[in-house]
């Protein structure tokens, strides 16, 4: 939902700089603070919200683009490298490695997505040939077991859990070379 919303707002702030006539400074502080805005109502850190205007604004030099360049191309671009920097943390994502188990936890809010999420994620890594399993740790949602056991046997991905269980005993319920994925 946020980012459906943060998406549309950037959309449209980008669509607004197109329909200006004439691209000037006015026009990209316009835009600029629109996306600044959506970012920030989406809870970005405002450090990098502010490195990010800042960072377009030296790149977008406005005064020293010849007459003929693509004012609005350059912007765009610039604006979209600026947002592909943020979400780059700039390390390779995480691996599992195949002589020790890995667990992974997804926390979110209710409503989130997070044991669909959890059972697609299983599905992608058993398909790459790991053997992962599901557990089961939300202790106050009901039918969160419910859930989680008819996405799993669908996916055909082993699970573990009760109805009422308790969060200490996930850490020991992984065995060797296999991929734990657990719910919170």
């Amino acid at each position: 939902m946020v980012l459906a919303e943060l998406g549309t707002s950037i959309s449209r702030a980008l669509q607004q700089m197109s329909n200006a006539t004439i691209i000037d400074e006015k026009v990209l502080n316009e835009c600029l603070n629109e996306i600044t805005r959506a970012l920030l109502q989406s809870d970005v850190q405002f450090k990098l919200v502010r490195d990010m205007q800042t960072n377009i604004k030296k790149i977008v030099n406005l005064d020293d683009l010849a007459a003929g360049h693509n004012k609005r191309k350059i912007i765009q671009q610039a604006i979209f490298n600026e947002l592909c920097k943020m979400l780059d943390p700039g390390k390779p994502s995480f691996t599992p490695k195949k002589a020790k188990p890995s667990v992974v936890m997804f926390v979110g809010l209710q409503g989130s997505g997070k044991t669909t999420t959890c059972t697609k994620y299983a599905y992608y890594h058993q398909k790459k040939g790991w053997r992962p399993s599901l557990v089961c740790a939300d202790t106050f949602r009901a039918g969160a077991f419910d859930q989680l056991k008819q996405n799993a046997t669908k996916a055909k991905i082993p699970f573990y859990g009760r109805y009422f269980f308790h969060i200490l005993l996930i850490f020991s319920l992984y065995s060797e070379h296999v991929l734990n994925i657990c719910l919170c």
